[in-house]
C-alpha cells in the first residue's frame, strides 16, 4: 500500500477534542510503536484560528485578531482526513515525541509551533492577493484574449 500520510501533509482531525480542526503531520508511524501498536502520527494543529482583520481596526486589535493557538498530539490514522495540501513550514526540529512526555516540554513545543504558524500567517503566503497576481501574470502571457477571459471567469467563479 502506498504511504501518502507523510510529513507536512495538511489533515483534518475527525475525532476527539480537536475534531474539525486543521493540522499538519510532523512525523508518521506507519507500523505503530510499542505503546501504540497501530498506525498513528504526530500532528501539530491550530486550536484557535486567526480572525478577519479589517482596515479600521487599530494595530493592537489587529495583533490580537492575528493570534493563533496550537495543539500538539499523537493521533490514530483513522481519526484523520488527509487533504491534497502540504504546508511548507518545517516543524520536525520543534515538535517531537519526547516533547509530549512532560507538560513543560509540550508547552514549549506549542509555543514554538504557534510562533511558526503566526509567522507564516503574517507573511501572507497563498493569500488571495498573491493568487490574483499569479492569475493576472498568466493572463498577460496568453495571446488569445477571448480564451483568456473565459479561463479567468472560470477560475474566479471557483
Amino acid at each position: 500500500m502506498v504511504k501518502f500520510l507523510k510529513s507536512n501533509k495538511a489533515v483534518i482531525v475527525l475525532q476527539g477534542r480537536y475534531a474539525g480542526r486543521k493540522a499538519v503531520i510532523v512525523r508518521s508511524f506507519d507500523d505503530g510503536t510499542r505503546d501504540r501498536p497501530y498506525g498513528h502520527c504526530l500532528v501539530a494543529g491550530i486550536k484557535k484560528y486567526p480572525r478577519k482583520v479589517i482596515r479600521k481596526d487599530s494595530a493592537k486589535k489587529t495583533a490580537k485578531k492575528s493570534r493563533v493557538k496550537c495543539f500538539v498530539k499523537l493521533v490514530n490514522y483513522q481519526h484523520l482526513m488527509p487533504t491534497r495540501y502540504t504546508l511548507d513550514v518545517d516543524l520536525k526540529d520543534v515538535v517531537t515525541v519526547d516533547a509530549l512526555q512532560t507538560k513543560d516540554k509540550k508547552v514549549a513545543a506549542c509555543k514554538a509551533t504557534k510562533e511558526r504558524f503566526e509567522e507564516r500567517f503574517k507573511t501572507g503566503k497563498n493569500s488571495l492577493s498573491d493568487m490574483l497576481g499569479i492569475l493576472m501574470h498568466a493572463i498577460g502571457k496568453m495571446k488569445n484574449w477571448t480564451t483568456c477571459g473565459i479561463h479567468f471567469a472560470v477560475l474566479w467563479c471557483n
